[in-house]
């Protein structure tokens, strides 16, 4: 079958999030084809090139989100009017109050101000109804979708929306919608600066509204489309379903909407803008859920995640990121090259994971184990991640001078600070191999991929209960509060205590991984993910011969085989894209590009 694997800031780009999970799908699916539909977020990402391309992607087209030229395209009396009623209907949507939609009128997935509740969004009705909840017409979630809908379908008629999403129009629209009698008061507040900041971020949002992607030379001719993430990429997905049928499948590792709101926090942004923006992310997210064939969360916390803002239970497939367990065999079946005294934290170096939270544990640790060694083996993330290490460095030296066992001797600290491919850690294996155990200390967690390689590696593990980490470890290792120094120590100290326990969690913690967060599981849950859903939703598509008349067989039930056993002539309708996305031929990978094919990426 043809699948167009539809990607944000990701795949095929060297330093894209999730590249190597996408390369890994690809590959590993040789017996498909894929068309690649990548969106970029930045011009470095664009400039340092490609990951190298198996020979079933059989194209590529990319398009940028970090700027878009004027496509200069001018609109007549009619297409004025068609823009002022599907971009008024959008903004109504956004500002609308309690009641608007005949239910309880909640904001669904967002409160009046733009956050979050304690486990996320809310399931109430608005964007949290799901297919087949029977919602009214005329509902928020109708209504929402309906505008989108009715503004792709100008900019494929015209030629582009970019310049109409930039106009006064677009900012007096939103006004009105800001200051109607049932909007909500935060949105009310709204001043011209809080207005054009929301109308700028509503342009860049529907950028893919204005590609040419959607007609039978495109989307509209693969037999699936997979969104490898929510937000722009699976709005993509959502037209290729709208103008010609094809069903959409949507994974998401890292939820879209839970990203939105920690980016957008309190000091972001005025409160109207929060607000607006929050309740566009939520829409949109609830549309993707409502109408995507099957959803695939990377773990339990995106999947709940995903149930709050409207999915139907019955439509989703938990399906966890697989790891390539080969690299750490070695490691896994020689437990006895760890060093019984020391303890091992692995990852990028950031403020979420904790590691000032670390340091005072190891302080506690170090009381009742004059041995112990903490090795730290990560680089930091950014400058940001610099200026965090600079602070870690500084409170380790202040927390453990340097030691020496006499007075003409020189000492050394117990906590050292390396990165992966220096002399004590030459691969990541390495690193994990040293410690007997690994500790995560993380505040904020995603799915936990340091943690599994750990289990890969046979070692016992000491985590805080964050994102997905307690699915992961499941009674294979000890969890403890995040924050909470004391508990982190004294979790240490009883594995540090007991080489036997250790032991027996390791080698439980590798039969786990190995069972359920393998590269081979995780191509074949898709494999079989993508054969269910073709057979559900078969794609009917109209082919016009040479006269303009249908075809009726032109693409008959062997197309769907692998392998080229048709041509059909085809005659399609193609107006030229803006100019500022062009498709693209798979292009040689720059030299530099090579050696990230060979690391597991962010963690």
């Amino acid at each position: 079958m043809r699948i167009g694997l539809l990607t944000e800031g990701g795949y095929p780009y060297v330093n894209g999030e999730a590249g190597l999970w996408c390369d890994r799908l690809v590959r590993g699916l040789g017996q498909h084809e894929f068309d690649l539909y990548a969106l970029s977020r930045t011009r470095r990402q664009e400039d340092e090139g490609w990951l190298p391309l198996p020979p079933h992607v059989s194209r590529v087209r990319t398009a940028p989100l970090w700027t878009a030229e004027e496509d200069g395209v001018r609109y007549g009396r009619r297409a004025r009017r068609r823009f002022a009623e599907s971009y008024g209907e959008l903004a109504g949507v956004l500002c609308a109050g309690p009641g608007a939609d005949g239910g309880d009128g909640g904001d669904g997935p967002n409160r009046a101000d733009g956050s979050k509740g304690a486990d996320g969004p809310s399931s109430a009705d608005g964007p949290g109804a799901t297919a087949g909840s029977g919602t009214a017409p005329g509902s928020l979630v109708d209504r929402f979708g309906g505008a989108l809908h009715g503004l792709a379908e100008l900019a494929r008629d015209e030629g582009g929306l970019v310049g109409a999403l930039r106009s006064d129009t677009a900012v007096r629209t939103l006004e009105r919608a800001c200051r109607a009698p049932r909007a909500l008061g935060t949105v009310r507040e709204a001043r011209v600066p809080d207005l054009l900041a929301v109308a700028g971020h509503l342009e860049r949002a529907l950028r893919p509204l204005s590609l040419d992607w959607y007609g039978d030379d495109g989307l509209g001719a693969a037999d699936l489309c997979h969104a490898a993430a929510g937000g722009p990429a699976a709005l993509a997905g959502l037209l290729a379903g709208h103008f010609s049928g094809v069903p959409l499948l949507v994974t998401e590792y890292g939820v879209h909407l839970r990203s939105h709101y920690l980016a957008f926090g309190p000091d972001a942004a005025a409160p109207a803008v929060r607000a607006l923006l929050a309740a566009f992310h939520g829409r949109l997210a609830a549309e993707v859920y409502r109408r995507a064939a099957i959803i695939t969360p990377g773990n339990a916390h995106a999947r709940r995640w995903q149930e709050h803002c409207g999915a139907d239970r019955a439509r989703i497939r938990t399906v966890h990121p697989g790891l390539a367990a080969a690299r750490f065999a070695d490691v896994g079946e020689a437990p006895d090259r760890a060093d019984p005294d020391t303890l091992v934290w692995v990852g990028r170096i950031e403020p979420a994971k904790d590691l000032v939270s670390l340091l005072h544990a190891f302080a506690e640790i170090r009381k009742g184990e004059p041995k112990a060694r903490l090795r730290i083996v990560g680089a930091p993330a950014g400058p940001e991640g610099e200026a965090y290490l600079r602070h870690c460095r500084a409170l380790a030296a202040q927390l453990f001078p340097d030691e020496a066992e006499g007075v003409h001797a020189v000492g050394d600290n117990p906590v050292s600070f390396e990165e992966v491919g220096g002399p004590e850690a030459p691969t990541l294996a390495d690193a994990y191999a040293s410690g007997a155990v690994v500790v995560l200390s993380s505040v904020v967690e995603g799915f936990p991929v340091g943690l599994v390689e750990a289990m890969l590696c046979g070692r016992a593990t000491v985590s805080t209960d964050v994102g997905a980490v307690v699915e992961a470890v499941g009674g294979t290792g000890l969890v403890v509060p995040p924050r909470n120094p004391r508990a982190l120590a004294e979790a240490c100290v009883a594995l540090l205590r007991d080489p036997e326990r250790r032991e027996r969690l390791g080698a439980a913690a590798r039969a786990r991984a190995l069972e359920l967060f393998t590269v081979e599981q995780n191509i074949e849950a898709f494999r079989n993910i993508y054969l269910e859903i073709v057979s559900h939703c078969p794609v009917r598509r109209v082919v016009l011969g040479q006269a303009g008349e249908p075809r009726p067989f032109a693409v008959p039930a062997e197309a769907h085989v692998p392998g080229h056993w048709t041509s059909p002539t085809a005659r399609v309708a193609h107006r030229a894209g803006p100019g500022w996305a062009q498709g693209t031929a798979p292009r040689p990978t720059p030299a530099r590009a090579t050696a990230r094919t060979a690391t597991e990426g962010a963690r």
